[in-house]
């Protein structure tokens, strides 16, 4: 009888609290479909929506539809350079009545990298540090097809270079998308060629932007990224959701050769800006010329100028009659923005100056003697000066296989000197290999001011002073700012 009543009384508790469970489930749904909503509801503006995953459904959404969009159009690359070995026992008497003066064969030094196909007709953009001193490189697609290819453009300072293979079809195409777009925390996929194992795909989000001083090269305006990039990534492409290549991954900080989580690629715009010289016919990405030098604000200096942070290019160096002269600009003026973009230091300026074309009109924010004031400045290309000849220089001295020309703002800036604005001096172009200058340590981007206390203002000197029958040479060159002094006995 007992059984009789308990019985209902325990389904009607259970049914009670199943009525409660369902309830306080749908009262939670419902909070999870406000915070939802709110997140949902994107930014203010003209900013693309930005959402965070909520439910089952969106948690299984996959990056597969990117990756098969992208992925045809980032290849391998394969640089191979041949070296001289030089045998041990060369100048050995010894050996030499043995075996005679045998050359050993050369040594083929290879680099592996990746690039991204950027345009239908075969434009393949890569690192400059994967194809370096490459006497062939080699293109291998991910379908397995391989070509050979032509390297059309190369910047050591941006660290970027383009390549051109010929084929019978068009090819498939990775779009640049618009770097400047991008926010901290935006998702981000990096392809590559990882350790030479084969195109792989990591996920990861943009961690900072504009980082400047990472040890790369000269260029300063890196996007950082903790999508995994290991060797061999190099040249790949760091793509947004929108399935568009927003940087070339370049680089990475680590200890141990492997991702820690801090990997650096060059944004977009800048790469699309080489890629335009490239199509042009020009073999180096020309900048345009402002005639002026800059330096970081530091904290003294805007404590002095009256500034709430340090911030902005300090003015340091006019050249007369440049565009800067023209615009206005003196010494110790502060630029703060371009084209209505903030610039926090020289890197950035240098950044939107070189995403501009030649011969275009840009406005500068400019601090000048405590107040601020908008000028325009006609961005224009380097000047030339008197001779663009270059000259090889022969014979029995430190400087015979060395190809030099005389400075000049356009060849400082191809060769990637920093700071040049004007002055006299004859820059080495290219070094032979294994000529009596790369025997001597000369190198590219030298200036040389003085050899046996003549000074050197034009190629033709230097190679007069070379040819002469001197038995001791002192010269004196200048090397990233600094002034180097030799004396040798050749």
């Amino acid at each position: 009888m007992r059984r009789n009543i308990l019985v209902p009384a325990f389904l009607s508790l259970a049914l009670a609290l199943g009525t409660a469970s369902s309830l306080a489930a749908q009262e939670s749904r419902g909070l999870a479909d406000a915070l939802s909503e709110l997140l949902r509801s994107g930014e203010a503006g003209d900013k693309p929506l930005r959402k965070v995953p909520f439910g089952q459904e969106e948690v299984q959404l996959s990056y597969a539809p990117l990756v098969r969009a992208v992925s045809p159009a980032v290849v391998n690359v394969y640089a191979s350079q041949q070296v001289a070995v030089r045998s041990p026992f060369l100048d050995d008497p010894f050996f030499e009545q043995f075996f005679g003066r045998r050359q050993m064969p050369p040594r083929v030094k290879s680099s592996l990298g990746s690039g991204v196909i950027v345009d239908p007709s075969g434009f393949i953009v890569t690192n400059y540090h994967v194809i370096r001193d490459a006497d062939e490189v080699k293109v291998a697609m991910p379908d397995g097809r391989e070509f050979n290819s032509e390297i059309l453009l190369r910047d050591e300072s941006l660290d970027l270079a383009v390549l051109k293979i010929e084929g019978s079809e068009p090819f498939p195409v990775a779009p640049l998308g618009d770097s400047d777009a991008l926010e901290v925390g935006d998702l981000v996929l990096a392809i590559g060629n990882p350790f030479g194992v084969g195109q792989t795909t990591t996920s990861g989000i943009v961690s900072a932007l504009a980082r400047t001083h990472v040890g790369v090269n000269d260029f300063g305006f890196f996007i950082q990224t903790d999508a995994a990039i290991n060797p061999g990534n190099s040249g790949g492409a760091l793509v947004s959701m929108r399935g568009e290549v927003i940087g070339i991954n370049t680089a990475i900080y680590s200890q141990t050769g492997g991702s820690i989580g801090i990997g650096f690629a060059i944004p977009s715009n800048i790469v699309r800006a080489v890629v335009e010289a490239a199509r042009a016919g020009n073999d180096f990405f020309e900048r345009p010329f402002v005639g002026a030098t800059f330096e970081n604000v530091t904290a003294q200096i805007a404590d002095a100028l009256g500034m709430a942070r340090p911030t902005g290019a300090l003015v340091q160096l006019v050249a007369p009659d440049g565009p800067a002269a023209k615009a206005g600009l003196r010494p110790g003026d502060v630029v703060l923005a371009m084209n209505g973009a903030a610039i926090e230091h020289p890197d950035a300026l240098g950044y939107r100056l070189a995403t501009q074309p030649i011969g275009s009109v840009s406005e500068l924010t400019v601090l000048s003697q405590g107040s601020e004031r908008k000028v325009e400045i006609e961005l224009a290309r380097a000047p030339e000066g008197a001779s663009s000849a270059e000259i090889i220089i022969e014979g029995r001295s430190p400087f015979a296989g060395t190809k030099v020309a005389a400075l000049s703002p356009r060849l400082a800036q191809r060769l990637g000197i920093r700071g040049q604005v004007s002055g006299d001096g004859v820059a080495v172009v290219e070094v032979t290999r294994n000529s009596p200058a790369a025997s001597f340590g000369l190198q590219p981007r030298d200036i040389v001011r003085e050899v046996n206390g003549e000074k050197v203002a034009t190629p033709e000197k230097l190679r007069e002073i070379a040819m002469s029958n001197s038995r001791w040479w002192r010269f004196t060159i200048e090397r990233d700012g600094r002034l180097l002094n030799q004396i040798l006995r050749y």
